[in-house]
């Protein structure tokens, strides 16, 4: 398990793989998306490039949210899914957990809203100094993502 704060200051806990996840029943998805080589991101309008992810709702599974908060952020269709862990953060007492998984994109289909985002960021690379550059959200400049990434990198997932 890894511990830190993130750049907010709050604790932040994170296990991958076959690490004990949190709970069994998280309140949040974040997606690592790929498609044809290239990362997917999204560009929230208030936070800036960012994965897709957000709120497991009500009588949906973990797996479905992911699949979901993906195609309306991005109209990127799941290909394959896989778990890569979870994090849990604690802000001012009150505590949220995120699943992570990565993500192959069978297709990206142009769609007429994006929700609370302008819509697809495709990158080849992402940008070695991520946690300075500005289009970048938060959520993409602690150690979750460069983690996470690392991890799915070592389980031979990525293309």
């Amino acid at each position: 398990m890894k511990h830190f704060l993130d750049v907010n200051g709050n604790d932040v806990k994170l296990v991958l793989g076959n690490e004990q996840p949190f709970t069994n029943k998280p309140d949040h998805v974040l997606v690592l998306t790929r498609h044809k080589s290239q990362w997917v991101l999204t560009d929230h309008q208030e936070r800036g490039f960012e994965f897709p992810g957000g709120k497991v709702e009500r009588d949906e599974t973990v797996e479905d949210a992911a699949m979901r908060e993906v195609r309306e952020e991005t109209g990127g269709i799941v290909k394959k899914l896989v778990y890569l862990g979870q994090y849990q953060v604690t802000d001012s007492g009150k505590t949220f957990w995120k699943t992570i998984y990565f993500s192959i994109l069978d297709e990206v289909e142009e769609r007429s809203h994006y929700y609370e985002t302008d819509g697809p960021v495709y990158m080849q690379e992402l940008p070695v100094g991520l946690k300075a550059d500005d289009r970048f959200s938060f959520i993409m400049k602690d150690e979750v993502v460069t983690s996470a990434i690392q991890f799915a990198i070592e389980q031979g997932l990525m293309s």
